[in-house]
């Protein structure tokens, strides 16, 4: 039984308090936080029309959250406020700064460079929601933390695909009310978490005598941990495929014309696309529990490659492949690019030091969301120049996290 944590409100802390209460909660609460993060993309179209954005301009967007979510995760980490203070706090905080710089530029006159700010802005909160987040949940989950994980990455990826789905539900309102309906669910996830506070694993202030210098050397020696090492290898191959195939897919989509072929609309096949992660993650960590978090994450990292390469090589050799056969290689694809995420994930926290977990995980988030930069802006301008073969950035992702995995756990 779990012990009754101080910070749980006395009039809900009966139902909060067993599990899997706490984790349904703290991946809800992901969810609704997770929505500000590809909110924009959800209004692309519309934003297309209003700033005459192409392809790269709109990969550097999505860029400008993810410099930013880099810039948060280092400052929390370098500053060991990730570990100092209660991770409620700061997911809270992080909640309610973020729905305003979502939002902020839907009640002013913007251009799209301060736009490209307030998206950096939001990045910058974020990263007091996802990395900060693992941390809750692992403060509730004493075994099967992939599983726990699993719940947590699946409602980020719901959080990533909602703004396409409400897109889609709000044919005939304006943009706004799009980026400001995430903006809603930010904070509603800051409540629930305020609600239900800290847990009883994972005590804040475990390190808080530890200094700056200390704390950097520590993060550095987990990497000499050849488990942690392996796992970080696999989750940076991971990050490299991932946020482009979420930046790219609508267009490959569009490019495809598989919304006239299906009859449907474009962004409630990247809805669908996306959002099989969520059930990918999820049945990953169920099966984790069966044979481990090491199978589970190289077998996704492995399938989500083999969809890729399945695609290019179809292009490369001509082969017809029919609209449904290639949205079914898209919702695979889709399902398997993030399953791998937080058994990658649960093998870092298995390995690190105790008191050093929301640090060190939160300075492997900000390599593995530079590396995202990277992989976008490349891949934006080979969709520019070579359309569909732009794939080709993304397979080096499965090859390079497979095979950094493999050279790292046998050294």
């Amino acid at each position: 039984m779990l012990k009754k944590d101080r910070h749980i409100p006395s009039t809900v802390s009966r139902v909060l308090a067993k599990w899997p209460g706490p984790i349904i909660l703290i991946a809800i609460a992901q969810l609704f936080g997770t929505s500000l993060w590809f909110s924009i993309n959800g209004v692309m179209d519309d934003l297309q029309l209003i700033w005459a954005l192409n392809a790269s301009e709109l990969g550097w967007l999505t860029a400008a959250v993810q410099l930013g979510f880099i810039s948060g995760t280092l400052f929390l980490s370098l500053t060991n406020l990730a570990d100092k203070f209660n991770a409620s706090h700061i997911f809270i905080i992080s909640c309610i700064l973020g729905a305003f710089f979502n939002s902020i530029f839907t009640w002013i006159t913007a251009q799209y460079p301060v736009v490209w700010l307030f998206r950096f802005c939001v990045g910058l909160c974020l990263a007091g929601i996802y990395p900060i987040g693992m941390k809750l949940i692992v403060s509730w989950s004493q075994q099967h933390q992939g599983l726990a994980l699993s719940y947590l990455v699946g409602m980020l990826t719901l959080g990533t695909a909602s703004p396409f789905g409400l897109s889609f539900l709000s044919t005939g309102l304006n943009w706004q009310f799009v980026i400001n309906f995430s903006s809603l669910l930010a904070l509603a996830g800051g409540l629930f978490v305020f609600l239900l506070g800290e847990g009883p694993y994972l005590q804040p202030q475990e390190v808080s005598h530890v200094d700056r210098t200390t704390t950097i050397s520590r993060v550095v020696n987990a990497f000499r941990n050849k488990q942690f090492r392996a796992a970080s290898f696999g989750y940076f191959g991971h990050m490299w495929e991932l946020y482009s195939f979420w930046t790219i897919v609508p267009l490959y989509i569009a490019h495809m014309q598989l919304g006239k072929a299906l009859k449907t609309a474009n962004t409630a096949l990247v809805f669908f696309v996306i959002a099989a992660g969520a059930l990918g993650s999820i049945v990953g960590g169920q099966l984790s529990r069966l044979i481990g978090n090491a199978p589970i994450a190289l077998s996704s990292l492995a399938i989500s490659g083999l969809c890729c390469f399945s695609l290019l090589l179809s292009l490369i050799l001509k082969i017809h492949l029919s609209p449904v056969l290639i949205y079914s290689i898209l919702i695979i694809w889709g399902a398997t690019v993030v399953a791998d995420s937080p058994q990658f994930s649960a093998i870092s926290v298995q390995s690190c030091p105790k008191g050093l977990v929301g640090s060190a995980l939160a300075v492997q988030n900000a390599i593995g969301f530079f590396i995202t930069v990277v992989s976008i802006a490349l891949t934006s301008y080979a969709y520019e120049n070579i359309g569909m073969l732009s794939a080709t950035v993304l397979l080096l992702g499965p090859i390079v996290g497979l095979s950094g995995y493999f050279i790292s756990i046998k050294k």
